[in-house]
């Protein structure tokens, strides 16, 4: 008769065996493997939008406002309009506002849409779809971002250098000498952050600031996903992730002459909105980060 306890003994052996690779097996199926970031088309609109420059979406109503220059950027010929589109992509109302002449960044407080149009800016009552004031600004160039802020309205100036602010009704200076300053962003704490020549900035509330990214010059539109993350776009065709000083490309529609203006994201939907410009629609991007 075999000895019992070796026979046990071997048992044992052999289910710790299996008990090790069953585990191993599992760690293995468990393993998180790092998620390369990246930007998914999942629809666009048909391409019927006009030299289409900014999207903005406001949660409240589900809108999205697309701003359309349909023309020269620089022209004052009464030609621009804003649109609204929906969440699958479709032209809800091509023009829904319709006298402007080259709209480009726009923001909202309340029930007021604020749009950037030269050198004044528009402000749009949501509700009746009309225009009710206009807030020309001395020695305004190219006014062209915008972003709001607990009621107040910060737009920047790309040629001449400068960002705006709207508050209580009056226009003011928040910061010069920005060197062909576009894109604005404001965080939920109230700090605000720019894109122009210098790379990715952050502003003080008395508008000195310090350089974040040096590397992403020249940006055009602006988004913060966290607190030391964004994607910026280059209008030439580029979406880039800005983490600190790291930089990732996303996205180059380069080579299809497609446009990256004005962004904006659906954080609930993790959805980046592309205006084209001259490719004359809006495409939604999937974002995985």
């Amino acid at each position: 008769m075999k000895n019992p306890l070796s026979l046990f003994s071997l048992i044992a052996c052999y289910a710790m065996l299996f008990w090790q690779c069953g585990a191993k097996d599992s760690a293995e199926a468990v393993r998180v493997v790092p998620v390369e970031p990246s930007l998914e088309m999942v629809w666009e609109t048909p391409a019927e939008l006009n030299t289409c420059e900014s999207v903005l979406y406001d949660p409240q109503s589900g809108r999205i406002y697309v701003s359309n220059i349909n023309g020269d950027p620089s022209v004052k010929d009464g030609n621009g309009f804003i649109s609204i589109i929906n969440l699958e992509g479709k032209i809800v109302t091509k023009e829904w506002v319709k006298g402007l002449n080259a709209p480009k960044g726009m923001g909202i407080v309340g029930k007021l849409l604020y749009v950037t149009d030269i050198d004044e800016l528009v402000e749009i009552d949501t509700e009746t779809a009309r225009i009710t004031n206009r807030y020309r600004v001395n020695g305004a160039q190219f006014l062209n971002d915008v972003d709001t802020h607990e009621g107040r309205v910060y737009f920047s100036d790309m040629r001449a250098g400068n960002i705006h602010l709207l508050q209580n009704g009056s226009v003011s200076l928040f910061a010069e000498g920005q060197e062909n300053i576009n894109g604005l962003r404001v965080r939920d704490d109230g700090t605000v952050y720019g894109l122009d020549g210098s790379g990715l900035k952050k502003y003080s509330s008395d508008g000195n600031f310090e350089v974040v990214n040096a590397i992403v010059t020249g940006g055009d539109g602006l988004i913060i996903l966290d607190d030391d993350a964004f994607l910026a776009s280059r209008w030439q065709g580029e979406i880039w992730l800005i983490e600190g000083e790291k930089e990732t490309k996303l996205l180059d529609t380069k080579d299809q002459e497609s446009n990256t203006a004005d962004i904006e994201f659906i954080p609930s939907q993790d959805l980046v909105l592309v205006p084209t410009f001259f490719k004359n629609k809006v495409v939604a991007y999937k974002l995985d980060y």
